[in-house]
């Protein structure tokens, strides 16, 4: 079985307060998502703010409980024995990652051990993995705080390598990034899944970018996967209406009728 992750029919709802207080409603986050991503492949996660994309990335490392669904994670049996996680998220906010009161050098080391205990030369592993984040060692010695936000965004990356996760999941990486900053990020990145042979999947509103990122791509809206598949195909022939206003909107070619999505009035 090649799959690293299948996902089948995930629902996730939450509680909301009704009117006063009175009565309780659910309110539906996602609904019914499937989808598979192979061992060591790339798969991006396109859509608007609050289309669920967020929510299922903390379903699929664990962090939130889906409401009802299945997913297979088939992660190797080395797992039951180490005290780390197979999935990892490299979260927007990079301090969720680091200390910013402690050495990256530290942190990272710490995180080495915790993964291979003594059965490995902690010093190479650092130096290999500082070395493909492009992260000298003038570096090493910083505290978190003491670093820029680019530097952080490395350093936390650095210390996800360090535990070798069999699936990170990248929140938002190019987010207020200017274009080389954006191209730097995603050439580390293949390089990352070349390298280390680590699966990928990757949020993000920039379409341009995951088309050069992904070799597959979901389209969500509003809690649904409503078109999913190869990245070329995804581009150049999408099916969905939602699809195509989001490729119109990358390339500032909607219309003044076209500035908002209406599902109900789509073609």
């Amino acid at each position: 079985m090649n799959e690293l992750l299948i996902a089948e029919n995930i629902c996730y709802k939450v509680e909301q307060a009704g009117t006063f207080q009175i009565k309780k409603t659910e309110k539906e986050i996602l609904k019914d998502v499937s989808f598979k991503l192979e061992k060591g492949k790339i798969l991006g996660i396109a859509g608007e703010s609050g289309s669920g994309k967020t929510t299922l990335a903390k379903i699929i490392s664990g962090v939130v409980q889906y409401s009802s669904g299945k997913i297979i994670f088939n992660k190797s049996g080395e797992w039951e024995k180490i005290k780390t996680s197979p999935v990892q998220i490299l979260f927007q906010n990079n301090g969720e990652i680091l200390n910013p009161l402690r050495r990256i050098n530290d942190i990272v080391e710490e995180a080495i051990v915790l993964r291979y205990g003594n059965k490995i030369d902690v010093q190479k592993e650092k130096e290999k993995i500082f070395g493909s984040l492009n992260f000298p060692g003038q570096l090493w010695e910083r505290k978190g705080f003491e670093l820029s936000g680019g530097e952080q965004q490395r350093a936390a990356l650095a210390r996800i390598l360090a535990v070798k996760p069999e699936l990170l999941i990248l929140d938002e990486p190019f987010s207020a990034q200017d274009p080389e900053s954006q191209l730097n990020l995603l050439n580390l990145f293949k390089n990352i899944n070349e390298e280390f042979g680590i699966a990928m999947i990757c949020i993000a509103h920039n379409l341009k970018i995951l088309q050069k990122l992904c070799g597959n791509i979901l389209i969500m809206y509003k809690g649904e996967i409503v078109e999913q598949g190869k990245s070329e195909k995804i581009f150049n022939t999408p099916e969905h209406p939602y699809t195509k206003f989001l490729l119109k909107a990358e390339s500032y070619n909607l219309t003044y009728q076209e500035l908002s999505f209406d599902a109900a009035n789509a073609d």
